[in-house]
């Protein structure tokens, strides 16, 4: 078989298809690792969608008016690599140095390294929840600001793996309650994986259980391009998200070894290699291959593309210089720094306050001066203290999408990918919000959002045993230290409410998501001066120190513990001539700041050290040093009132006096 120079429409379209897995084929090869099988199967729906109706800009792989292609199966990153290539965003020699070392085509899609990647991808299922924080962005800003500038749709590519994680159906489930007319997911079943065929693991019919999540669902043979089309012309006119379900073959095209799980996960073998691209037409010893044929044939709606940008921008434009408060919400979303005058709340400073509390005031007092704040809480709006927000913002539900409160349900894993989603979308500032237990729910998102860098503000109260009768099941231990642990993530413990502004203001200018951890029990108000208080933003910074002279010791602390370091310093030294106490609310905030802050605040020649964290000691060797005093649990809580597990646990003055008092430094 050789490639045809002309032909009909379907012989053309075939022509790009099989030069693209022509590409797949040779970039996995040249790795000598990958996945060639799944990109082969839905490569006919791909192909379509990027060359007939995906909205995009030629010319600008981030136009904000563009339809957003997630591939949820981010293991057939070559079937993206080659599609960017074509659409002129990735270089050949990129597609070359597939999976090596700080290329743009790493072998899961990155989306900070190569243009025309949406999200971060790999994690099975956790694009397809993203998707779901997509179209959440799009649908709230067609509501709110104008349905033509914001009429894109989020289009996502799954396979089988993506639909045996669950949080795949937990965002399903919500975005069919949410009715998310703008979302179209496609799914591949080839009903292959690594392991063998599916029906090995699974029996589920994902028709029903989609049309019982409130999707619309459309089953087709996924390489018939006729039947392809209809189910994508079907997305334009949808009230509902909406499901494709595209039967196929693994490694279609394949010489020998389609429909082989064989081809999922590894490169085909030289024979199959040779025998499959001479079946695809491609040239006899070409590697890389593409003409000028397959991307004129490709391109050919590019010119209607780029017009339809240009409209768009004129849109745009004419709305801003017409509509003011057009112009205004849009320029606070999409351009405007979004910490910009905000207001201070007034606490007393002599009524402690839960820094829970605290939070909930100050979303209260932010909510309309920061237009693009948009969460809510898995089903704990009491708790987390988010339903003040709720009342000014209101619900966004499938008809009252211009509200900016979200009724996550108990859904912890999806409602933190949803909001990685909304964050990527742009305009918005997400939160979300559980107790501090719980983030072990949330964990592969929250990882998957620092490797993205997106600004996500994660709330976590009751974040320590004090929360009480609930016990050891609700009790946080190792999860502040194990958040810790996440590269690129900013872990906060504010000591009161004061120092919960000031980090939540920080959590809002970073480019890089945070977890704010917050008590349920009341703390008092640190005695401390504005100018003072600002310095928790640094992440570290002295709260007591001594009257004159360097410290003889320090005593480090986080959230509701370091009022415990402040009595037990004023105990062990009531004149103030010896001890100094830090408020370490951040380590990371503290660590990334200059060498002379972090040693004006904790000078070397002190080494006699303690540290206080109601949870595991584990990493605070590296403030204390080796023969530092690290103070804290190391076991699972238990069911108490927080009086007697302070007693339980060693937490009170007098045991933390004693321990600093007999300890060898």
């Amino acid at each position: 078989m050789t490639i045809n120079q002309s032909g009909s429409q379907a012989e053309l379209d075939q022509h790009v298809i099989n030069a693209l897995k022509g590409l797949v084929i040779d970039g996995v090869n040249r790795a000598k690792s990958g996945h060639p099988g799944g990109a082969m199967s839905s490569m006919d729906f791909a192909y379509l969608l990027w060359s007939e109706t995906l909205r995009l800009d030629p010319a600008d792989p981030k136009w904000l008016g563009r339809d957003r292609f997630i591939l949820s199966a981010g293991h057939e990153s070559m079937l993206l690599y080659a599609l960017l290539h074509m659409t002129g965003w990735l270089a050949l020699d990129e597609l070359k140095n597939f999976r090596q070392l700080h290329s743009k085509t790493p072998g899961h899609p990155e989306n900070i390294l190569t243009p025309g990647v949406e999200c971060t991808t790999g994690p099975l299922g956790q694009g397809a929840a993203m998707s779901v924080g997509f179209a959440i962005a799009a649908e709230h800003f067609a509501a709110r600001l104008d349905a033509e500038l914001f009429g894109h749709r989020t289009w996502v590519l799954l396979g089988d793996g993506c639909m045996q994680e669950d949080v795949t159906l937990g965002a399903a489930s919500l975005a069919g309650h949410l009715g998310l007319k703008s979302l179209v997911w496609y799914y591949d079943k080839n009903r292959q994986q690594i392991s063998g065929a599916i029906d090995r693991a699974t029996s589920d019919n994902e028709a029903m259980i989609f049309r019982g999540f409130g999707w619309d669902v459309i089953e087709v043979d996924g390489h018939d391009h006729a039947a392809l089309r209809g189910a994508i012309a079907k997305a334009r006119t949808q009230e509902k998200p909406l499901l494709i379900i595209g039967t196929s073959v693994m490694a279609k095209g394949a010489a020998t070894l389609e429909n082989s799980h064989k081809t999922h996960g590894e490169p085909l073998p030289a024979d199959e290699r040779v025998k499959t691209k001479a079946k695809l037409g491609i040239p006899d010893g070409a590697e890389f291959f593409t003409d000028d044929r397959a991307l004129k044939h490709f391109r050919r709606k590019f010119a209607s593309n780029a017009a339809t940008a240009q409209s768009w921008r004129d849109r745009l434009q004419k709305l801003q210089k017409s509509d003011d408060t057009f112009a205004r919400t849009f320029h606070q979303c999409f351009t405007a720094e979004p910490i910009a005058d905000l207001p201070g709340v007034p606490w007393p400073k002599d009524k402690p306050l839960a820094t829970r509390n605290a939070f909930g005031d100050l979303l209260q007092a932010w909510a309309e001066k920061l237009p693009g704040l948009m969460g809510g809480s898995a089903d704990l709006e009491p708790s987390n203290m988010t339903g003040a927000f709720a009342k000014i913002v209101g619900d966004f539900q499938a008809k009252t999408k211009k509200g900016r409160n979200l009724a996550f349900g108990v859904r912890e894993f999806p409602m933190s990918a949803i909001a990685n989603g909304m964050a990527l979308h742009g305009g918005l500032v997400p939160f979300d919000a559980t107790f501090l237990s719980f983030a072990d729910y949330s964990r592969p998102a929250l990882r998957l959002g620092a490797i993205q860098r997106v600004r996500v503000i994660h709330e976590f109260t009751h974040d320590s045993i004090f929360l009480g009768e609930d016990g050891p099941t609700h009790q946080p231990v190792e999860h502040l230290m194990s958040l810790r642990m996440i590269p690129d993530f900013y872990l906060m413990r504010p000591a009161d409410a004061q120092e919960t502004d000031v980090l939540f203001r920080k959590a809002l200018a970073l480019s890089a998501p945070s977890a704010i951890c917050l008590s349920r029990q009341k703390l008092p108000m640190l005695q401390l001066d504005s100018r003072k208080l600002s310095e928790a933003a640094r992440g570290g910074y002295v709260v007591r120190d001594t009257s004159g002279g360097a410290p003889k010791m320090i005593i480090m602390a986080t959230g509701s513990e370091v009022d415990l370091a402040l009595r037990t310093a004023a105990h062990l030294d009531p004149a103030a001539c010896e001890i100094r106490v830090v408020s370490m609310p951040c380590w990371e905030l503290f660590l990334a700041d200059t060498a002379e802050w972090r040693e004006s605040v904790l000078p070397r020649a002190c080494t006699r050290r303690v540290s206080i964290e109601a949870g595991a000691t584990l990493g605070w060797e590296r403030f204390v040093g080796s023969h530092g005093l690290t103070i804290g649990i190391d076991t699972f809580g238990a069911s108490a009132p927080m009086e007697a597990l302070a007693e339980e646990f060693g937490l009170t003055v007098a045991k933390v006096a004693a321990r600093i008092a007999t300890h060898s430094f």
